[in-house]
């Protein structure tokens, strides 16, 4: 109710000013503020100034704030006026407050009218956009304000649908505007010397004008490099460099920013201390990847009678599926190995760097040498690795993280795994299917607590029918070992919980690596991770940083996305640079079922209270999916009220990872449902649930009066 009436206030609202504005036309209101009715008057106009001065200034100072309030025609002309009466002091300070409050106030309508509803409809879009209003919006409202050239209106009313704060606007606009309001003032003096508008606004003023508007970017820019100087004071810039790039890390992140640099013919140094490939190769994506497609197959052969199969038995050795896992590995190698990037044109040295300078790396050997090379730029991709949260006897074992789980050989009997994200789920099933005998231990109230409910449900029955013992609301408290038998003591409800295991595996997240090459010394700003601007730059401009070091995401694609900016930025700033872009990010589970996603779901929709509409396909009806006996999950599609435009997606099932990437592309080029729904997909397959769920949205949107006219065209038809 209070809603609706608000709404009401809004159109009535509308209304009055429609008709304010309206009327204004039609009346033509609008020869009263034409120059020369102003200059056939100016001496009535003077003479009651003169007699009335307190009168004169209230109501010239009202219609000023009126005119502006509404975004009418003539504040110019109003401008010249002022100074023709008032003179240029007073006519300066009249028109200064009163343009002020009136486009405050415009301001404020725009606000109350159309704020909400921009922000609803298209608050995504507009992230970036209030993101740096938030922290520069004075600034370029006060350039905007010198620079008469976009018309004060359009100003009042785009700013108010922003987050910029009033008070903020208001005192901006007073003092961006002073400039323009003194050369118009002052012009109005010898108001019967001007025929028209063209002898204020000619090009000598108009270009002083935007000459002033420039200044405040020219002295922002002025202010960054007088800081970029005291940052860099400590030390001596070198004459010349051996490089134009050193990157530190051949992970994803440092592995794409050396091909980069290489590819544009730039001289880049890429230092590795361990081995190349990093995480994603060694100790993630590929192993994790290799064991869950192994243990995946032992799944299948339990549920060989879902096939029409009778019965089936697989007959395996956990130390040989290990193995396995190493042979993926080095098959995998050569992608990353020394000798293809040198083949590129990359300098590759296995070694230990640290940061000296801002412009120099000095790299340890192995054999005991050093080596100093100087650079114009650094990034950093020094990566991440898993977080052992302090539990009170865990030095007394040696426990497992996914870093060194790929050396065991000999299968657990009873293993716990700390942690229900991502990381721990997956290795979860996949040990349990290995044979092991699982307890997944996570303090929250579920698994997966980034995705929706129904889909953590979903995996949550499958792990529960595949024997693993779900311990939701246990905080790991300390690891006891008594008389050889290795206990975790969690707490639940308030009260301890023992759990006997042979093995723990630590899967509670990840941290960047910021230790050991030099940041702190440097003085380069970290706190949980190496802080970096929208350009991917540390507080040194020079020196950038990407991939699981940098964050927000801890994903290899994402460590590759950010790789192509810290490359580019590093290579040719100052003369371009580009904002690294983290609308459309994907990334996926590979537990079973599958779940994937990209944007919002609708846990995060309801949390910041985005308006949206929830569409769902249950992939228990696809064809394809019958078939292949994996009859589960479903799409689900996050999307502006009333409007086809994809605000995210969440798929969980048969290879939610590969389906998903319809989406990716849609969201990324602005495809919305209904030219999926139109999109020819192959029969029978699982890409078909992408479509099948956009022809749902489109069932729940059709033009319901349009088909009972066309239902009745075709009974008259019939006769």
């Amino acid at each position: 109710m209070i809603m609706k009436l608000q709404i009401d206030k809004r159109w009535w609202a509308v209304a009055a000013l429609a008709f304010a504005i309206i009327a204004f036309f039609v009346l033509d209101l609008g020869q009263y503020l034409r120059l020369s009715t102003i200059k056939s008057s100016q001496a009535q106009l003077e003479a009651w100034r003169a007699a009335q001065p307190l009168q004169a200034a209230l109501i010239f100072f009202a219609a000023y704030v009126l005119v502006t309030a509404l975004s009418l025609p003539g504040a110019a002309v109003l401008t010249l006026a002022g100074g023709a009466i008032f003179g240029l002091g007073w006519g300066t300070l009249l028109i200064s407050f009163a343009s002020s409050i009136g486009a405050t106030l415009a301001f404020l309508a725009s606000r109350w009218l159309l704020g909400d509803w921009v922000q609803s409809h298209f608050g995504e879009r507009m992230a970036a956009l209030n993101a740096g209003v938030a922290k520069d919006g004075g600034f370029y409202l006060f350039t905007l304000r010198l620079v008469p050239v976009v018309p004060f209106f359009v100003i009042n009313l785009a700013m108010g649908l922003t987050h910029i704060r009033p008070l903020t606007f208001y005192w901006v606009s007073q003092l961006g505007m002073l400039a323009g309001t003194i050369v118009y003032v002052n012009a109005g003096t010898q108001l019967a010397r001007i025929d028209s508008l063209s002898g204020v606004v000619s090009p000598g003023v108009l270009g002083s004008l935007v000459l002033l508007g420039l200044f405040p970017l020219i002295a922002r820019k002025v202010i960054d490099v007088v800081r970029a100087r005291k940052i860099y004071l400590k030390w001596q810039r070198p004459e010349k460099f051996d490089r134009n790039l050193v990157v530190i890390g051949a992970g994803s992140a440092g592995l794409v920013t050396a091909y980069i640099a290489a590819t544009v013919r730039a001289k880049v140094t890429l230092v590795e201390k361990n081995e190349m490939g990093g995480d994603c190769l060694n100790t993630g994506c590929v192993p994790s990847k290799a064991l869950i497609r192994s243990a995946r197959f032992l799944s299948h052969v339990k549920r060989s009678n879902e096939f029409g199969i009778r019965s089936a038995t697989a007959d395996f050795e956990f130390a040989e599926v290990m193995e396995r896992v190493q042979r993926v590995i080095q098959d995998i190698e050569p992608h990353d190995s020394i000798e293809r990037y040198t083949a590129l044109g990359v300098d590759v040295v296995q070694g230990e760097a640290r940061i000296a300078s801002p412009w120099e790396v000095e790299i340890a050997h192995a054999d005991g040498s050093k080596q100093m090379l100087t650079t114009r730029s650094i990034v950093i991709a020094a990566g991440g690795r898993p977080l052992v949260p302090p539990i009170p006897g865990l030095d007394q074992i040696n426990y497992l993280t996914s870093d060194n789980v790929w050396a065991l050989r000999e299968r657990p009997g009873r293993m716990v795994v700390l942690g229900g994200g991502p990381i721990g789920c997956e290795l979860a099933q996949t040990f349990a299917r290995l044979g092991c005998r699982i307890t997944q231990v996570e303090k929250g109230e579920r698994i997966l607590p980034r995705e929706d409910d129904d889909a953590a449900a979903l995996v949550t029955r499958r792990f529960v029918e595949e024997g693993i013992d779900l311990r939701f609301a246990h905080e790991a408290s300390r690891i006891e070992v008594v008389e050889g038998e290795k206990v975790l003591v969690a707490l639940h409800d308030g009260k301890e919980v023992r759990i006997a295991f042979d093995a723990l595996l630590i899967a509670v997240g990840r941290q960047a690596n910021l230790d050991g090459y030099g940041l702190k010394e440097l003085g380069v700003t970290t706190e949980r991770t190496v802080q970096v601007n929208d350009y991917l730059q540390t507080s040194f401009p020079n020196i950038y940083a990407a991939g699981d070091v940098a964050g927000p995401y801890q994903f290899t694609h994402t460590a590759s996305h950010q790789a192509w900016y810290a490359a580019v930025n590093a290579l040719f700033d100052p003369f371009k640079k580009f904002r690294a872009d983290y609308r459309v990010i994907p990334w996926a589970t590979f537990v079973e079922p599958e779940v994937a996603r990209v944007g919002l779901n609708e846990q995060e929709a309801r949390e910041k209270k985005i308006p949206h509409e929830v569409t769902v396909y249950g992939i228990d009806d696809l064809d394809r999916a019958i078939a292949d006996s994996e009859a589960h999950g479903f799409v689900k599609v996050i999307t502006v009220p009333g409007k086809d435009r994809i605000l995210g997606v969440t798929i969980v099932g048969e290879h939610a990872g590969d389906l998903i990437a319809e989406y990716v592309l849609a969201m990324k080029h602005g495809i919305g449902l209904n030219k999926i729904l139109g999109t020819i997909h192959i029969y029978p397959t699982m890409a078909e649930a992408n479509k099948y769920v956009a022809g749902n949205w489109k069932r729940a949107h059709g033009p319901e009066k349009l088909l009972t006219w066309v239902g009745r065209f075709h009974a008259r038809r019939r006769g």
